[in-house]
């Protein structure tokens, strides 16, 4: 080989490793955005999913920075990760996942809103995996409850598969997605965690290649938010403990004449 094809395959190889880099980077940096969301979201409890639906949760997807698009039409589109839990209730490595549609509920002439997508049922869990879903055509979305407590005034119409909310200028909402397309992202997936990889080699931690520790990251948010929701339920149904006595009121106690046991006896008489 002369010099000069030697040197463009060195070039070539610089691009190539430089783009794969560059690559690596955005989804790293998809990833930082979605625990920014988690984080920020749960740290108000009057304006967080609440905590029995993220307890119960099957899969979480956090789009950040959902784009509006288009002129007179218009349009949304955006791109997140999702994480399902696992049989031992934690969380797995996640995947990502793009999200795109007409223009769905979000606040009126609002151009950028984070989107978090709560799954309560497998059902459309599974057909996203196996390509994506139209959400209220092939699973049912509600704009969902805001509040740590506010599950408790939801119980009766907790039927939707899919819970949906945004967050746009500060303010944390339901929002409704009817029409919205959920798919995988397999481009981003394979820079991520190699060539060939699928949905469920993720999930499953069978992936060629380990995710980045900002990938990661993203699945440790989940655990952190959804254990201080688990904590949050069981503390709020575990009774509450007896009053300990104060040691003022222990050492003072009334006399029963009829109890020998709390009569003070009284010292023997003495002779005159």
């Amino acid at each position: 080989m002369t010099a000069t094809p030697r040197r463009l395959t060195l070039a070539l190889a610089v691009l190539l490793a430089a783009g794969a880099v560059v690559a690596g980077s955005r989804e790293d940096v998809r990833a930082d955005d979605a625990v920014r969301v988690v984080r920020q979201i749960q740290s108000i409890p009057e304006a967080s999913i609440p905590d029995r639906l993220l307890d119960d949760a099957k899969a979480i997807v956090v789009v950040p920075d959902t784009i509006k698009a288009g002129f007179m039409l218009g349009g949304r589109r955006g791109l997140g990760l999702m994480a399902t839990k696992a049989a031992d209730g934690s969380w797995t490595n996640p995947v990502f996942v793009k999200l795109a549609g007409a223009s769905f509920g979000l606040q009126a002439g609002v151009q950028s809103a984070d989107v978090i997508l709560v799954f309560r049922s497998e059902r459309g869990l599974d057909n996203l995996v196996n390509g994506k879903i139209t959400l209220g055509a092939d699973a049912g979305v509600a704009a969902g409850p805001v509040g740590r407590n506010a599950a408790a005034a939801t119980d009766g119409a907790l039927k939707a598969e899919i819970w949906s909310w945004s967050r746009a200028r500060g303010l944390f909402a339901g929002v409704a997605l009817d029409g919205a397309v959920l798919s995988i992202d397999n481009g981003a997936n394979r820079t991520a965690y190699g060539s060939g990889v699928t949905p469920r080699m993720i999930f499953e931690g069978r992936a060629p290649q380990a995710p980045s520790s900002a990938i990661v990251a993203f699945r440790d948010a989940l655990e952190e938010a959804t254990a201080a929701a688990r904590y949050a339920r069981r503390g709020a149904a575990a009774p509450a403990a007896p009053a300990e006595p104060t040691p003022a009121a222990a050492s003072v106690q009334p006399l029963d004449a009829g109890n020998p046991a709390t009569t003070t006896p009284l010292p023997p008489a003495t002779k005159p």
